[in-house]
């Protein structure tokens, strides 16, 4: 890397979060894994317990694109007999990286979530949850070609802790109808983020606000409206489409289905994805188009994701929360 090259790219590390406010780790999928979107959806599932992953590459155009990863798991501590409250557990670790100085963030967080059902029937239950964790970010300059060889930096990472909340609903007023929603509001703390000790670049608080309905128009078929909004600092996005699901086959035992659909992320860019549900498993494929001002120079290739969640159903026929994964 040329030395001039070089200071661009560490004054954007330092000195771009200072400026354009930095922003947490995100994922196109939202239904497969909302754990993700929300600390409330932590065991929000039919089941006893859910795994996910997650892989995401962006602007595959540029020598070293972004390159993002997630790991869950959500399990349940303690349930009543009628299974109508509980509190539920999750454990959530992301990991992004980008440029040629491998510049990212390396998060774990915990989470609880208690939620209690409103009626006898459970057709409106509300779920609050809390999470805490820690975040590491930082760069690797053993790439950097410096004008001087025995020059050092003093600090390549930065540590801070991160706080957050949230609540949801899940409401299922006829057998065709389902809808969840929630909002949450995350780095509540504002941790200090800054590689030079000072404390004028801190994360700013996230607020997100997610819905999503899932109407069953024909006896095989739903369509499920989605509408996602979210702020943090001078960043904002807000994301509506709609989904088309297929359920092939709906024994107790035996679950198969197949989704797609298109969202379009407000003057960023149109989201597609294809969807598969075999049994306990879950497969995700989202395409992101580029139709922002990058889309000269990203040739409109924005970025792809592949995802996989499994949950364990092993009371798969025993009566279970009317929570089903959209």
């Amino acid at each position: 890397m040329r030395i001039d090259r070089f200071i661009v790219v560490l004054a954007s590390c330092i000195l771009l979060p200072a400026v354009a406010e930095a922003q947490d780790i995100h994922f196109s999928q939202q239904g497969e894994n909302p754990i993700l979107m929300n600390p409330a959806y932590t065991g929000f599932y039919e089941g006893t317990g859910r795994f996910g992953a997650i892989y995401r590459n962006q602007w595959a155009t540029v020598s070293a694109p972004f390159q993002t990863y997630s790991l869950t798991t959500e399990t349940s501590l303690k349930r009543d007999r009628q299974r109508l409250s509980g509190i539920n557990l999750g454990v959530v670790a992301m990991k992004d990286v980008a440029g040629s100085l491998n510049y990212g963030t390396l998060e774990a967080r915990l989470s609880l979530a208690y939620y209690r059902a409103l009626d006898r029937q459970g057709t409106s239950i509300v779920s609050v949850g809390a999470e805490g964790g820690y975040a590491l970010s930082g760069f690797d300059p053993s790439h950097a070609e410096m004008s001087d060889p025995s020059e050092v930096f003093e600090k390549q990472q930065s540590g801070y802790p991160v706080f957050g909340v949230g609540l949801a609903w899940f409401w299922q007023p006829a057998g065709e109808w389902q809808v969840k929603t929630g909002v949450a509001l995350r780095n509540i703390n504002r941790p200090n983020i800054s590689y030079l000790g000072l404390d004028d670049t801190r994360l700013d608080p996230l607020v997100n606000f997610y819905l999503r309905a899932e109407w069953r128009c024909w006896q095989s078929v739903s369509l499920l409206p989605t509408v996602m909004a979210q702020t943090q600092g001078r960043y904002h996005e807000l994301v509506y489409g709609m989904d088309v699901k297929w359920y092939v086959e709906e024994i107790a035992r035996h679950q198969v289905s197949f989704a797609t659909g298109t969202a379009y992320r407000h003057g960023d860019a149109l989201v597609t994805h294809l969807t598969m549900e075999y049994d306990a498993l879950v497969f995700a494929f989202y395409y992101d188009a580029n139709l922002s001002s990058l889309a000269a120079a990203s040739h409109t290739l924005g970025a792809f994701e592949v995802g996989v969640v499994y949950r364990l159903v092993r009371d798969r026929g025993v009566r279970t929360i009317k929570c089903p994964v959209f």
